[in-house]
């Protein structure tokens, strides 16, 4: 009985032995994995971490030190001009007027950036992009059209969609006095598609490419524009006075 109990005990030991050599060459082959990992990808994962770093910081350095005060130094340079056509668009336009507001000047002592300066000046700015749009009204009244449509043509609205509707409404002025007629029914048409729940700027971009369509013997465009500014915006002045069904029945329909 002795004998078997030792021959037991030194089976169990030599199990015991298996176990921890098996251990340790598991966590020898562990290390040596892991020193091989960080000698293929230490680098790397370096520069990728400095990478992102840089990135951060490099973002909000462009962000505090370049981006808000370039936007504040814009939002300064065109007050006077904004101003001055907000004044124009109210009082009325006149010539001596528009090119102050577009080229600069003085006017009642006080000096004035010209919007195509702060438009040039001020590239990416929040200002710089507003100058385009009211550079584009601008030339409309000068009557250089081609001018006002490359300007009003590079403005964004960035989702203000009134302003967005105004600038294609304006695009179809301008291509309509160069004779563009498809480019300016198609800026109509466009307007009134920006936001069709607006019941005042979209029923009258829908009553404009309407008339204008009927002008250019496009009957069945005219006919869906009316149908369309009755149907979808009965409240507006042209459908409760009347005028839409008028319009229509000139063009053969009177249901």
């Amino acid at each position: 009985m002795g004998n078997f109990k030792t021959n037991n005990t030194n089976i169990n030991m030599a199990k015991k032995d298996i176990t921890f050599t098996e251990v340790d060459n598991t966590i020898e082959e562990t290390e040596i994995v892991k020193k091989d990992f960080l000698t293929t990808y230490a680098k790397p994962i370096i520069y990728a971490v400095a990478a992102l770093v840089i990135g951060v910081g490099a973002y909000y350095g462009y962000k505090n030190l370049i981006k808000e005060p370039k936007e504040k130094e814009a939002a300064e340079a065109i007050f006077m001009a904004e101003n001055l056509f907000g004044k124009m668009a109210t009082t009325g336009f006149s010539k001596d007027s528009v090119n102050i507001v577009l080229n600069g000047g003085t006017l009642d002592g006080k000096g004035i950036t010209g919007l195509l300066k702060v438009a040039s000046n001020y590239s990416g700015t929040a200002a710089g992009n507003r100058a385009k749009y009211l550079i584009g009204a601008a030339y409309l009244q000068t009557k250089e059209f081609d001018k006002a449509i490359s300007f009003l043509k590079d403005f964004d609205a960035n989702g203000a969609y009134q302003t967005d509707i105004k600038k294609n409404m304006m695009l179809g002025h301008a291509f309509a006095e160069l004779k563009k007629t498809d480019d300016a029914l198609t800026a109509y048409k466009k307007a009134a598609t920006v936001n069709t729940k607006d019941e005042a700027f979209t029923a009258e971009a829908l009553l404009t490419a309407a008339s204008y369509a009927e002008t250019l013997g496009k009957t069945k465009d005219a006919i869906d524009l009316y149908q369309e500014l009755k149907d979808k915006f009965a409240t507006s002045q042209a459908v409760q006075s009347g005028d839409v069904d008028k319009y229509l029945a000139r063009l053969g329909v009177t249901k």
